[in-house]
């Protein structure tokens, strides 16, 4: 077991290793003092793998739990379920003392930090990811968000969790495309941070040390976030390949997954933005089982851009690697965009 602080307007720790569902009553009770009451947030893909096991631990402890589960899949993450869950808390006496927990991937984790960071004005939440691509990114440093039509992670707060818990034994329940999903972003800690991260994914594959990876990933996170938690300046580094993903995701009316719509924005960027590493970054992205193209036109992906929340202005800051293991952010005209699409394409 492996533990990381992370240091920012609220410092917590994040606990990579194997059966800690099983005991997060224990855990629970270093953030929880009192024996408050728990209420779980999960979806229906999750909560039949793991809320039995979760709702023993914390009543085995003495905690009283309450349980809210929605409809798996980012077309839940919107106003409707946020506050279905928010009526959720309050019917069942939600009190500031108490905690929610969020047990689930990304969306999951979006959701439950939002209404945490919202409801009476904010009560602790504990992140539970249950997929490599929640593990390694949405679960740490505290961003929170659902999604509008108009774009996603539109509405959403700054909440730093109380902890966050990385049970590897969840990963052995995901499907293979899940999995794949969570790989985009941590090829994506290799080309922006770290060449030896990205060496040892490109000679292992999709056999690569979990718990390496992982603790790896968190510890380079929790470096940006320390020093730019709100993402004015360092932290827009993470977002290399998201402004194109994200629109290619919301084109696709989100058929196709944060992950793959991810590698897609990686593989565009680097062709037109640094055509030495591209070849490599391909290679692994191969490897992997990542897509690399895109049916849409640069003129639906600019389209999708001009609504993302990182725009600022007449301006779009892209990440642009410059060799692996450094980027750069680079300041774009939005005028300018679609043409460094279109050489993307």
């Amino acid at each position: 077991m492996k533990t990381i602080q992370v240091n920012a307007s609220r410092s917590y720790d994040v606990i990579i290793g194997n059966e800690l569902l099983q005991n997060l009553g224990n855990f629970l009770l270093s953030v929880c003092k009192r024996k408050c009451k728990v209420a779980i947030v999960s979806d229906s893909n999750v909560w039949p793998l793991y809320g039995n096991t979760v709702e023993k631990s914390l009543a085995d402890s003495g905690f009283q739990v309450v349980n809210f589960v929605f409809q798996a899949g980012e077309s839940s993450k919107n106003a409707n379920t946020y506050f279905e869950i928010q009526n959720f808390l309050a019917e069942n006496r939600i009190t500031r003392s108490d905690l929610l927990i969020a047990l689930g991937g990304g969306v999951v984790g979006d959701m439950t930090g939002f209404v945490a960071a919202t409801y009476l004005r904010g009560v602790s939440y504990v992140q539970i990811p249950t997929t490599l691509l929640a593990m390694v990114d949405s679960s740490v440093g505290g961003k929170t968000a659902i999604n509008l039509p108009a774009g996603k992670n539109l509405v959403g707060a700054f909440n730093q969790p109380a902890l966050v818990l990385c049970d590897l034994d969840a990963l052995s329940t995901l499907p293979d495309s899940i999995f794949r999903d969570g790989c985009a972003e941590i090829i994506k800690y290799g080309v922006i941070y770290d060449a030896d991260l990205f060496a040892h994914l490109a000679e292992q594959g999709l056999v690569f040390d979990r718990e390496y990876v992982i603790a790896r990933c968190v510890e380079l996170k929790k470096k940006v976030v320390a020093e730019d938690e709100f993402d004015t300046g360092a932290r827009q580094m993470l977002n290399f390949g998201h402004t194109i993903g994200h629109g290619i995701e919301a084109q696709s009316e989100f058929a196709i997954s944060h992950g793959q719509a991810v590698a897609i924005g990686m593989a565009i960027v680097a062709k037109a933005g640094c055509r030495e590493i591209y070849d490599r970054l391909i290679s692994v992205l191969k490897k992997f089982g990542l897509p690399t193209t895109t049916e849409f036109t640069a003129e639906q992906l600019y389209k999708s851009a001009l609504s993302d929340k990182k725009r600022a202005g007449g301006t779009v800051n892209l990440i642009v690697p410059t060799t692996i293991g450094n980027c750069a952010i680079v300041p774009t005209n939005v005028l300018e965009l679609k043409s460094f699409i279109e050489e993307g394409l």
